[in-house]
C-alpha cells in the first residue's frame, strides 16, 4: 500500500458549556460533539520527504498547518526516515468551529501511522493528537456523538446519532478562537447540567424539550460581533427548525430539522449568506 484517500468529516457542538480557566490558561469545557457529512479529502502517497498541496491556497501548506504537523510529530516518535506527499482538497470551510483542520490532522495520523507501518498503540496516538490540538481526539477515534470534557480529549462514546436532519451555514465570515476565548461571557459559578443524561433523552426520546439547556457560551459575544452569524441562526429558526445553535466558536451555524424536505428548503433559503450542507439524520463518520 503506497497512495491512500480518505475523508475528513467535520463536527458541531451540541452544546458547549465553559466551565473554567486551568493555571496553564486552557480553558475547561463540557460539550457534545456531533459528525456532519461536510469533508476534506485527503491523498497520502510515499515520499522521500514531508510535503503538501491544498486545494485552497488561502490555507498555508507549510510547518503551521495541521497535516503537516501531525505527519513529522509521527515521524518523530517513530524515528522512521520517512516521507509522504499529502494532496488536501478543502471544502470544510476554516474560521467556522467545524473542526476541518483537527479533521484532517487526525486523518493523517491515522493514515500514516499504517502506511508507514508505525503500529502507534492508541494511546500513543491519543497523546500525539492532544499535542496538536483539543478536537483532534475526537477525529481519531470516535464515528457518532460523543460526550467531551477536559479541554476536550477527555471522551466518551455515546453510541448514539442525531435522529434529525442538519443544516450547516458557513456566512463567510471567520471568527477567530482566540478572540473568542478572549471575550465570551464566563458563567463559571452556574450548575452545569448532566449533558450526557439529556443527549441521551434528546436522541432516544425524540426529547425536545431539553434542547433549552445546550446553550454555546460563544454565542452572546459573536451574535453580537458578528450580526450576519445571528442573521443565519434567526433564519434557519424561521425556516422552521427544531433548534439553531453555533458551531464551536462559530461562525458556523447548524439546525435540526424533522424531515427532509424542511431541511432541503432551509439549505436553498439560506445559500444566499454562504455555503450550506445538509447531513442527513443517523450519519456517522464512516
Amino acid at each position: 500500500m503506497r497512495n491512500v484517500s480518505v475523508k475528513a468529516c467535520a463536527k458541531i457542538n451540541i452544546g458547549l458549556l465553559i466551565t473554567g480557566r486551568r493555571s496553564d490558561g486552557y480553558h475547561t469545557l463540557e460539550t457534545v460533539f456531533a459528525p456532519i457529512d461536510w469533508f476534506d479529502t485527503l491523498d497520502f502517497s510515499l515520499s522521500d520527504r514531508i510535503s503538501m498541496s491544498c486545494s485552497n491556497i488561502d490555507l498555508p501548506s507549510d510547518d503551521s498547518n495541521l497535516c503537516i504537523r501531525a505527519a513529522k510529530a509521527l515521524r518523530d516518535y517513530s524515528g522512521k526516515n520517512a516521507g509522504v506527499e499529502i494532496g488536501l482538497v478543502k471544502r470544510v470551510p476554516f474560521g467556522a468551529g467545524l473542526g476541518g483542520g483537527s479533521s484532517d490532522a487526525a486523518a493523517t495520523l491515522r493514515v500514516l501511522n499504517e502506511l508507514w507501518e508505525v503500529n502507534a498503540p492508541s494511546a500513543e496516538l491519543h497523546r500525539l493528537a492532544v499535542k496538536l490540538g483539543a478536537d483532534v481526539p475526537y477525529f481519531l477515534e470516535m464515528k457518532g456523538l460523543a460526550f467531551a470534557a477536559g479541554i476536550g480529549e477527555e471522551l466518551e462514546e455515546l453510541s448514539l446519532s442525531l435522529p434529525w436532519h442538519v443544516v450547516t451555514v458557513f456566512p463567510e465570515v471567520q471568527v477567530p478562537t482566540v478572540w473568542a476565548y478572549k471575550n465570551f461571557r464566563p458563567k463559571f459559578e452556574r450548575p452545569v447540567p448532566d449533558l450526557r443524561t439529556l443527549v441521551r433523552r434528546l436522541c432516544t426520546d425524540r426529547d425536545t424539550g431539553v434542547l433549552d439547556v445546550f446553550e454555546n457560551d460563544f454565542a452572546p459575544v459573536v451574535f453580537d460581533h458578528y450580526p450576519v452569524v445571528r442573521e443565519v441562526r434567526d433564519g434557519l429558526l424561521e425556516s422552521g427548525a427544531v433548534f439553531a445553535s453555533l458551531s464551536g466558536s462559530g461562525s458556523a451555524v447548524y439546525a435540526l430539522f424533522d424531515e427532509p424536505s424542511g431541511a432541503k428548503a432551509a439549505a436553498e433559503r439560506l445559500q444566499a449568506f454562504g455555503r450550506v450542507n445538509v447531513t442527513p439524520a443517523g450519519f456517522r463518520m464512516e
